[in-house]
């Protein structure tokens, strides 16, 4: 007996790892092998253009393109590859393809995949597509995206690529488990004031944020079984104070001063989530492509909305606002660079950044003050120096700034110190980098492809 406990909590804990995918905001509804009929058996009643142009308004919402559509392929055809510990992963066919795709999918079924975590042929799906999210999207909604898929999406025969997990770690039913620990029961009636998308108010930000929107699934961070720690506010501070994902930190979006969005205002907000820019950042890692395929495309009501709700989530910690220090800008304008990883900076960084870390806005990012720079867990400003990044261009910021990768040209102890220092400049107050911890970022970014 205790034999068979042991193996139930081991599978269990080797099938939460798949959690981790929903870091990434990845879904994977997978379609029953067996699927045949068109998509016009089952999307009738579903074709009022009204319900469909919704439907697709929501679609960006939720960044469903992001993840099911690989990269030179073709809308939600699936084939996306994302790499994990244990294998790889592909995204699945979305499209209305009655073989390869959605196409015999009844609304029922349509619901249980998105707001279930189960699929057609009854098994559950793996936690990379946020269920425990789309849980809360209310019916009518549900509604709006089947008629979009269904009508407003073409058809593409692309047969799914199959997962590169081995046997044990394949195999579904640990996931179950998992679904019944940690999933919420799915909305079963509709919020007027959350489901109003003409008004900017709390309620609907919440619903964006928490629900369609899936923020939690990167911005939170994981528990002992992978799980989010707090699905929404009512879960704790840890709702949203920030999660690592794929090598990246997903900075926190609550109202902390230092490391959070406790010195943006509104605008400051809107402006991010509409251009991938603003005074204080620029959007990079997955953000990049959130901006890209969904928030730029949202209507200036709901981003407001967004912005009014997570102006409202209290401090995870109390915090004073850090105060801008020329002290930095000073030494290097006069050429002291005695400093470990001064040097490095003045020779690689300053000429985007300035010497005075305020770089120029909407163009090369600010390093002093920075909540990227100052959050607790360096991931990602490890992750830039080494890979580099580009910035989204958008319909309101349409011009790409690209940074250089100083992976190959900087050893793990000339990133830690360029880093250390920049955390430790014009005011910034992070803790320090050390070379073991840049070589860990280093492979593991390696061994995913980044």
């Amino acid at each position: 007996m205790r034999n068979a406990l042991t193996k139930i909590r081991s599978c269990a804990a080797i099938a939460a790892a798949f959690a981790l995918l929903a870091a990434s905001g990845v879904s994977y509804a997978t379609s029953a092998a067996s699927a045949t009929s068109p998509a016009s058996s089952n999307g009738a009643g579903f074709d009022d253009a009204a319900l469909v142009k919704r439907g697709e308004y929501l679609a960006r919402a939720a960044d469903c393109a992001a993840c099911h559509t690989a990269k030179g392929g073709k809308p939600f055809a699936g084939g996306l590859p994302l790499p994990t510990p244990i294998g790889t992963v592909y995204s699945t066919n979305i499209t209305p393809d009655g073989q390869s795709g959605i196409g015999s999918y009844t609304y029922a079924d349509f619901d249980n995949a998105l707001r279930h975590g189960k699929s057609k042929a009854g098994y559950t799906l793996y936690p990379a597509m946020p269920y425990p999210s789309y849980a809360r999207i209310q019916p009518d909604d549900v509604k709006a995206l089947y008629a979009y898929f269904m009508h407003g999406v073409a058809p593409v025969q692309q047969p799914r690529t199959p997962n590169g997990i081995r046997w044990p770690l394949s195999m579904r039913w640990p996931l179950a488990l998992w679904r019944i620990a940690f999933a919420p029961d799915a909305a079963a009636a509709a919020s007027p004031q959350a489901a109003d998308s003409q008004t900017v108010s709390l309620e609907r930000g919440r619903y964006l944020v928490e629900g369609v929107g899936h923020c939690g699934a990167c911005h939170t961070s994981r528990g002992a079984l992978l799980q989010e720690r707090a699905l929404t506010d009512n879960g704790g501070p840890a709702f949203l104070q920030g999660g690592v994902v794929e090598q990246w930190f997903a900075n926190s979006l609550r109202d902390d001063r230092v490391d959070g969005l406790g010195d943006w205002t509104r605008d400051d907000i809107v402006m991010f989530l509409k251009a991938g820019r603003n005074a204080h950042s620029a959007a990079f890692g997955g953000m990049r492509d959130v901006v890209l395929d969904s928030t730029q495309y949202m209507t200036d009501a709901d981003l407001n909305s967004i912005a009014m709700y997570l102006q409202s989530l209290a401090p995870a910690r109390q915090q004073a606002s850090l105060a801008y220090s020329d002290e930095a800008a000073l030494a290097l304008h006069a050429g002291h660079t005695e400093l470990r990883g001064a040097r490095t900076f003045l020779d690689n960084c300053a000429a985007c950044h300035r010497s005075d870390g305020k770089g120029y806005d909407g163009v090369f990012p600010r390093l002093a003050l920075s909540a990227t720079v100052n959050a607790q867990d360096p991931t990602s400003l490890v992750s830039l120096v080494l890979h580099g990044a580009s910035m989204p261009g958008t319909r309101h910021a349409p011009t790409v700034f690209t940074m250089p990768a100083f992976g190959q040209r900087l050893d793990d102890q000339q990133v830690a110190d360029v880093v250390t220092f920049i955390r430790g400049a014009w005011g910034n107050r992070a803790p320090a980098v050390d070379a073991d911890e840049v070589r860990r970022i280093r492979k593991s970014s390696t061994v995913s492809g980044q």
